[in-house]
């Protein structure tokens, strides 16, 4: 859906593009159409629209002969299109031919007990699986059997009063707008209101009587009535939702305070009797207002900080075409773009796919990705990641990935996960918080029952007072905005939070286990040396080349090291045996690379060989009935790895070196680091039945690993840390990903979640010291309103902005 704009940006009389009806002056309902903005008149022209250029059939509209019929957008068909494949291609993600996952934004939230109302409400529907909502971005991740119609998920989200609508980017920045224009209009007319109704409360409190003074009561009241009914409007409508559903949110003592304060001094003024608080009431609401808009800017500036990053894609691509045996350049939107097809990146724009290589040097700035600064070298063969800015040359580069495909896409789902996730610390806030806006009723009632008996005329306010400065705000906004500003600042920092525990969890860590090959070191193997067997009569260049074309299909940082060999043959019935080698026939013949035991069980005699060293990786090529060489891999240490582990042992952390390599490789590498306990040749479940022996002692693990074989004990691990070069795989196991090359963010991480402890604590005295000094002085009637209302909003504000210090 669209959001309308003002009239004023719509030009009188201006036909739809798809039914040729007017277009309506207060709406806007823009589809880009080949490269241009073409406006719609509602809803359903719009849906249509976009579902015919989604599928790639904008061309439609330059054949058609005619205007199209509008399609007629009923209130529950307004819902049915979000049933189309064509439209839900934008945000459901399939799980499985019975599983989908739909990630929508949601308007209406105002608390933390919004998003519990909204899970609990779906999850009473037993065709859905899961629901998640965050409640700092507003989105929802909803997990549903797939034969069920997904506009009944949106029609039962509408029907609480909660809008949905795809989580798309555009509809993101959409939201984000009207949310800050919408906002901003209900503080200026509660400005207005609150200026004029303190005006006429001088006159009233300065001597006026009689006629004058009922004159003036009516003004008042007048300029209040817009302030309650438009400004404070949210308020009635999450408290009325709550009532509905027989759950409290924060919004019922707020809306009861506004509501009864306005009704008795509208009594009050129809009747002549008693007093009005029509300024008090303005006022109250202009505080509200403004503490729930710097609530919104810093919930806004948390989600760019953590990253809209598909809107660092271009529309369009450069594409490179041979046309009569010429290259031509065309100019092509990145919806077309299809697998192998090279486009040109120029310097000064932005990859919009991801790709390999095959021309040009030049440095690419990843900084909005893996947060280094210092722009990377780019040559053939090197792969780019789509969102990434090329800084110095041009480079022809070969399509690898698309779309939902690309890592930067990747990166956007795992951080969106992260965000939809609630530890278990915000589910306990917002429980609390629950319990005390119900004890907090009881308490108005206690007040307001004794206040009548000794002095009737204050019941009222002073009751007022008691809803007002114990509204549980703060204590909510306490944890959620912490852990919002702690992931935004780590994301920046390269170290991407894939699960919503990680920053919880990092404070109890007591003990870090790397990986060796890819993690601690760089895992970009050379080869260095060949040592042939007396029997073989092979050259090196055969040997290498044998090597090459039995690792030519793996990803393993291995691998990479017989890349500049692999034209030289080509293998057959290649069997990948995770932590031991590679099989494959080649010119008929079957051969093995791997460790000296998966090499030498395959060979006619199956003896046992000795390691030339201790010193390098050594693989061992075998036939089936001899061994034919030895190669020695070289990798190179990371320049801070040395760095890190001195500094997490200064932090009182254990280290340790669990790898599957040799035990010389990997005894050096830990004398090296100074690393004092590691673990050499351990397969996957070696390595997952070590982390369980330290889990059992009682030690908190954060595993840190790159490849398949790590996943298990990434998976077990109490953190895990996946390398950027980590295989899909493991990235979508662990718990968080380190986007960049630089180790010593992992002990920043721990630093963050250290300080980010320690500000929820600090969030969460002050939330409970405020409320327990604040609930007596209200209760002895010694805080009127307007101080109750500014005594709230100000503890909301110290609250967030305290939360933000942890941005820098």
């Amino acid at each position: 859906m669209a959001t309308p704009a003002s009239p004023t940006s719509i030009t009188t009389g201006q036909a739809c593009y798809h039914c040729g009806l007017p277009v309506p002056p207060a709406s806007y309902y823009p589809v880009i159409i080949q490269d241009t903005e073409q406006l719609m008149c509602c809803p359903g022209c719009q849906a249509v629209a976009m579902a015919i250029v989604d599928g790639g059939l904008e061309n439609f509209y330059q054949f058609r002969t005619a205007s199209n019929d509008r399609p007629e957008l009923s209130a529950s068909q307004r819902w049915d299109i979000y049933d189309l494949p064509e439209v839900q291609a934008e945000f459901v993600i399939p799980f499985d031919d019975k599983l989908k996952q739909a990630n929508l934004l949601l308007e209406g939230i105002s608390c933390a007990a919004c998003s519990w109302l909204i899970e609990t409400h779906l999850k009473k529907n037993p065709a859905i699986q899961s629901v998640t909502v965050n409640l700092s971005t507003h989105r929802c991740a909803v997990v549903w059997d797939a034969q069920y119609p997904l506009s009944a998920i949106f029609k039962s989200l509408a029907a609480i009063g909660y809008l949905p609508r795809p989580a798309t980017d555009d509809q993101q920045q959409q939201l984000i707008k009207k949310e800050n224009r919408i906002a901003l209009f209900r503080i200026g007319v509660a400005g207005f209101g609150t200026m004029q109704a303190m005006m006429v409360a001088v006159g009233m409190y300065t001597g006026a009587t009689d006629f004058w003074l009922d004159f003036l009561r009516w003004l008042s009241m007048l300029v209040a009535t817009p302030v309650v009914f438009f400004s404070a409007w949210p308020f009635f409508q999450a408290a009325w939702r709550s009532v509905q559903m027989r759950h409290l949110v924060m919004d019922v003592p707020v809306a009861l305070a506004i509501g009864l304060a306005y009704s008795a001094s509208v009594w009050a003024t129809v009747s002549g009797t008693g007093e009005v608080y029509f300024e008090s009431v303005s006022m109250f609401t202009l505080f509200l207002l403004v503490g729930r808009y710097v609530e919104l800017r810093a919930r806004h500036r948390n989600r760019l900080a953590f990253g809209n990053l598909a809107q660092l894609m271009p529309l369009t691509a450069c594409c490179l075409r041979v046309e009569n045996g010429c290259e031509v350049e065309q100019s092509m939107p990145i919806k077309t773009l299809k697998l192998g097809d090279l486009i040109l990146v120029k310097a000064g724009e932005t990859f919009p796919c991801d790709g390999r290589v095959l021309a040009g040097e030049s440095a690419v700035v990843e900084a909005l990705l893996t947060g280094e600064s210092h722009p990377v070298s780019k040559k053939p063969g090197d792969l780019v990641i789509a969102g990434t800015l090329n800084n110095h040359s041009p480079l022809k580069v070969e399509v690898t990935a698309l779309g939902a495909a690309t890592q930067l896409s990747a990166i956007e789902r795992l951080a969106t996960q992260a965000a939809d996730e609630k530890p278990q610390q915000v589910l306990a806030a917002d429980r609390i918080a629950r319990f005390f806006i119900a004890r907090l009723l009881v308490v108005c009632s206690a007040v307001f029952a004794f206040w009548l008996w000794y002095r009737p005329e204050q019941a009222l306010w002073v009751t007022l007072s008691v809803l007002v400065v114990t509204c549980p705000c703060a204590l909510a906004l306490a944890m959620p905005a912490a852990l919002s500003a702690a992931t935004a600042n780590l994301r920046k920092r390269g170290f991407l939070v894939a699960r919503g525990h990680v920053i919880e969890a990092l404070n109890g860590i007591n003990r870090v286990i790397f990986d060796k090959t890819g993690t601690l070191t760089k895992g970009r193997f050379a080869v260095e040396q060949v040592s042939l067997f007396s029997e073989v009569d092979f050259s090196r260049e055969r040997v290498l080349g044998l090597a090459a074309a039995l690792e030519a299909g793996s990803n393993h940082p291995l691998a990479a090291a017989f890349r500049p060999w692999q034209d030289k043959y080509k293998a057959d019935d290649v069997k990948q045996i995770t932590a031991a080698g590679v099989e494959g026939r080649i010119e008929g013949e079957t051969y093995r690379l791997g460790t000296a035991e998966f090499a030498a069980e395959f060979m006619r005699d199956k003896a046992s060989l000795p390691l030339p060293d201790a010193l390098h990786t050594w693989l061992l090529l075998a036939n089936e009935q001899i061994p034919l060489a030895w190669i020695a891999l070289v990798d190179e240490v990371r320049p801070d790895a040395a760095a890190l582990i001195q500094r997490l042992k200064a932090c009182g952390i254990a280290v340790e070196l669990l790898s599957g390599d040799q035990s010389g490789a990997v005894a050096q590498l830990a004398q090296h680091l100074g690393i004092g306990e590691y673990v050499a040749g351990a397969k996957p479940g070696d390595k997952l039945s070590h982390l369980s022996q330290r889990q059992a002692v009682g030690d908190k693990v954060l595993m840190i690993g790159d490849g398949i074989n790590d996943v298990p004990v990434l998976a077990g691990a109490d953190v895990s840390v996946a390398m950027a070069s980590a295989s899909d795989l493991a990235q979508t196991r662990a718990d968080s990903v380190l986007l960049n090359d630089r180790l010593e963010v992992i002990a920043d991480a721990l630093e963050i979640a250290r300080r980010t402890k320690g500000i929820i604590t600090q969030n969460l005295r002050f939330s409970l010291v405020y409320n327990l000094l604040a609930l007596p002085l209200a209760a002895a009637g010694m805080i009127p309103p307007w101080l109750a209302a500014l005594g709230m909003t100000a503890s909301s504000l110290i609250v967030i902005f305290n939360a933000l210090r942890l941005t820098k």
